[in-house]
């Protein structure tokens, strides 16, 4: 269990060094079409590579539409993001795409007819009071905030939950690797829908945007996918929600560490705070075992 675990976790992580990437693509002067649109076509190519070298058995008609389906999510939460971010500051962004937390445990316990854990309870207390600090929230202008920006994070968040939840029940049968490939190439297709890719004809991929397209692709698209695709399966939706706030905490630490930004010390109470929140349910888990294993009567 703990092997899957660890995997959701570093899928998240995954996700928290792309705001790094963006941040440079944008200070180099390229928009949010182009990064986004390099960012998912490159991540279909490179999930395509392993799907073709190392997958042997073929999807069904009816699993390739499930997990295009699956990957509009993931393109939807990029865009719904983007577009909030017009709209609200990032700091207030940020903590509106991280209710995703709450969300996919409550659509987790609707769909099952079962009523959250007390771990899981806690740990969501644990982690929105951790997201806040950490965003920095508390010092953001809020007379810049519209109703349309907060819309379109929820949007954001519920788009987030759905993948996570989706990654997890959808053609399970299907190697990850392939799973991966298709989950990226419903992505993309949502994404050229919304942005369409002049990227492609205006010569920015190969005058710098590959140079962070490629990273993008990278930690965005191809390692997480896999790694959910392997590990949500075992952990259930629920726990992987909850696991998946180790994105801000690593986006955190690259601002600090590799883009030389202050990040002040409400913010690294937020991060423990939020890491504290991830490890509860695995505390709950252990603890419950040992004692498990005192009360069974010797033989």
């Amino acid at each position: 269990m703990i092997r899957y675990v660890l995997l959701v976790f570093l899928g998240a992580c995954s996700y928290g060094v792309l705001s790094t990437f963006v941040k440079l693509a944008y200070h180099s002067g390229f928009v949010v079409n182009e990064v986004s649109g390099s960012q998912m076509l490159l991540g279909a190519v490179m999930s395509w590579i392993p799907a073709l070298l190392l997958s042997r058995k073929k999807a069904t008609r009816k699993q390739w539409l499930l997990l295009l389906g699956v990957g509009l999510t993931v393109g939807a939460t990029g865009i719904f993001y983007y577009a909030a971010l017009q709209y609200v500051p990032a700091s207030i962004g940020i903590v509106l795409l991280f209710q995703f937390t709450w969300i996919g445990v409550l659509i987790e316990a609707v769909t099952e007819r079962k009523p959250p854990e007390a771990d899981k309870i806690l740990a969501l207390v644990l982690l929105m009071a951790g997201t806040i600090l950490a965003g920095g929230i508390l010092g953001s202008e809020w007379q810049h905030v519209t109703l349309l920006g907060i819309v379109l994070g929820f949007l954001a968040a519920i788009s987030y939950a759905l993948f996570i939840l989706f990654s997890g029940k959808t053609a399970v049968t299907v190697d990850p690797w392939k799973r991966s490939a298709i989950m990226a190439t419903g992505s993309v297709m949502l994404t050229f829908v919304v942005f369409p890719p002049e990227f492609l004809i205006n010569g920015a991929l190969f005058e710098g945007l590959l140079m962070y397209g490629f990273p993008l692709a990278l930690f965005g698209v191809l390692i997480p996918t896999i790694l959910f695709n392997v590990g949500v399966p075992k952990v259930g939706g629920g726990l992987a929600t909850i696991l998946s706030a180790a994105e801000l905490p690593t986006a955190v630490f690259m601002s600090a560490f590799v883009l030389q930004e202050q990040v002040s010390g409400l913010q690294w109470v937020g991060v423990g705070i939020i890491l504290l929140g991830i490890s509860v349910p695995e505390i709950y888990r252990t603890r419950t075992s040992r004692r498990v294993v005192k009360i069974e009567p010797r033989t």
